[in-house]
């Protein structure tokens, strides 16, 4: 695929994601009343308003797209992150990293956690560059890193949290 968008399949059953490539490559605008952007995540607009998937951009330029209807849950823990769980034919764990991810980003309190993903409003997150984030400031929620593994076997799910976020273990 030469344009690096989604696959046209994929934005035929969830168009949001096409016009969300397309403000990607335009400098993260949006279309008035539709979605609303910090630099760490977008979201959609509206207490009543659902997305269908998520998408995770990475610093390479690769990014991962996992529907809501897969998120079994997530932990969310301020010194750590947040760890992501998703089922389907294997586990998908989506561990983001991060500071501030519970600040909220506009006057209706918006954040990642409770107004983000519990309500699955939250419709990409990015890992920011070391300019991104220091013109983030303090306050706001900041992505350093994501990471994602996938598991067929508890066993080497257990392994991967311990080495890589042993506080989400229980």
């Amino acid at each position: 695929m030469s344009d690096n968008g989604p696959p046209d399949a994929l934005t035929t059953r969830l168009p949001y994601l096409k016009a969300a490539a397309a403000r990607r490559g335009a400098g993260e605008t949006t279309a008035e009343g539709e979605e609303e952007t910090c630099p760490a995540f977008g979201f959609l607009r509206g207490s009543t308003a659902r997305a269908l998937a998520v998408e995770f951009r990475f610093l390479n330029g690769n990014s991962d797209i996992f529907p809501y209807s897969h998120l079994a849950g997530w932990r969310f823990n301020p010194s750590v992150g947040l760890l992501l769980r998703f089922t389907a034919d294997v586990v998908s764990l989506v561990l983001v990293r991060g500071s501030n991810l519970d600040a909220p980003v506009n006057t209706d309190g918006v954040n990642m956690l409770d107004r983000g993903f519990q309500r699955h409003r939250v419709t990409w997150v990015r890992a920011m560059d070391p300019a991104s984030l220091k013109a983030v400031g303090a306050g706001g929620p900041t992505v350093d890193a994501i990471e994602v593994g996938e598991f067929e076997s508890l066993t080497d799910l257990r392994e991967w949290v311990r080495a890589k976020a042993p506080a989400f273990l229980r």
